[in-house]
């Protein structure tokens, strides 16, 4: 009999029951009612969106240290052995006038007879300023100064030295042709 009171029910309010799904969290909400009826505290706290803060965060320290890296320039390592040893500057300036006259006058000699001469100068030239570079950046990282200074003039000089050497060359082979030509008779 209960069975067939419950099937008529059934019938009668067949239509007008709810299908649709609760709304989002609707557990949550009610077990949170049912604790405040009760008196009882839940546990359980509300989902924090916490990654927008941390997002936000994260992108403000980005940008501080991009500005950081773009607005702080290091010294460069000229500047650097400025600052080790003042003197350098004056030297160098000195001896890089020098040898930037002597390879102009280097590059002016050049002929068919002595391009050869002239180009290997050039390469062993951009080897020692390559060194020279070098021995600036081993001063910078705290070498032996004296040591380290004593070997760039050297560097220096070397330069210096070669150049007078293939000048002195070119002369040669200029006077061996000129002397050549002279005795050469057609």
């Amino acid at each position: 009999m209960e069975n067939d009171n419950l099937d008529k029910l059934f019938e009668r309010l067949q239509g007008s029951f709810d299908l649709e799904e609760p709304q989002l969290g609707h557990q949550d909400r009610f077990f949170e009612k049912l604790n405040q009826v009760k008196g009882v505290t839940s546990l359980r706290s509300k989902k924090s969106n916490w990654w927008k803060p941390l997002s936000i965060a994260a992108s403000v320290a980005f940008l501080c240290l991009l500005g950081v890296q773009v607005f702080s320039t290091r010294p460069s390592i000229k500047e650097q052995v400025v600052e080790i040893a003042p003197e350098v500057s004056q030297t160098e300036f000195y001896f890089v006038n020098l040898i930037e006259e002597q390879v102009q006058l280097l590059k002016d000699e050049k002929s068919p007879e002595t391009a050869k001469l002239v180009d290997d100068t050039l390469v062993q030239l951009e080897k020692l300023e390559a060194d020279y570079d070098t021995l600036e950046q081993e001063l910078v990282n705290g070498g032996n100064s004296k040591i380290i200074l004593n070997a760039m003039i050297t560097n220096f000089q070397t330069r210096i030295d070669l150049i007078k050497e293939v000048l002195t060359n070119i002369e040669n082979i200029k006077n061996i042709k000129s002397h050549y030509d002279e005795n050469f008779t057609i």
